[in-house]
């Protein structure tokens, strides 16, 4: 893995231009911006990333992560949330996602659950709320899922680290399902 990482290049100027870019889309719908911004501030408050300091940031390589709102209206819960792009080339052609392993299938084929469902009187089933976001990355890892964030344009920009196990990275749905409750009938 560490050989493999040494192949990522800067990825703090593409970073910025996407969050400039994002902040141009958010200014444009006040509604988006809300939630945009409530969804960063709960991202914060329960810990899934952590604001870094200036002088800690040291000699370390990070890998900034553009971030960008996926809207969907059918939603009861959430409407927006925030993806971030671990797909997004960095200086030398290489993404986090090219680097990255992805882990064994773990879920069982749809069908052969559905099938079998069918065959019980009961079926629990439950989704667990923000499961991605219920997996702790190490600590030494964390300097691959940085990204920049403002509440505002006239604020400074900030680096945060992401301490937890993101969507839009190629390992997300691996290690979501080794930790999360699925569908079982009997």
């Amino acid at each position: 893995m560490e050989g493999a990482v040494s192949r990522l290049g800067e990825s703090k100027d593409i970073a910025f231009r996407r969050l400039q870019g994002t902040e141009r889309r958010l200014a444009k719908n006040s509604s988006l911006r809300e939630q945009y911004v409530a969804f960063m501030e709960e991202y914060l408050n329960l810990g899934h990333m952590k604001m870094l300091e200036e002088d800690s940031q040291g000699s370390i390589q990070r890998c900034y992560l553009p971030h960008h709102p996926v809207v969907k209206e059918a939603s009861t819960t959430t409407k927006v949330r925030v993806v971030f792009d671990a797909s997004c080339k960095t200086s030398t052609g290489v993404s986090l996602n090219d680097v990255l392993l992805v882990g064994p299938i773990v879920q069982e084929d749809l069908r052969s659950i559905i099938l079998r469902c069918r065959t019980k009187q009961i079926m629990l089933v439950s989704d667990v709320e923000k499961m991605f976001r219920q997996v702790v990355v190490r600590s030494e890892d964390r300097h691959l899922q940085c990204i920049l964030w403002r509440n505002s344009p006239s604020e400074n920009v900030r680096t945060y680290e992401l301490n937890t196990v993101t969507y839009g990275t190629k390992p997300a749905p691996f290690f979501g399902h080794q930790d999360a409750a699925t569908t079982r009938c009997g």
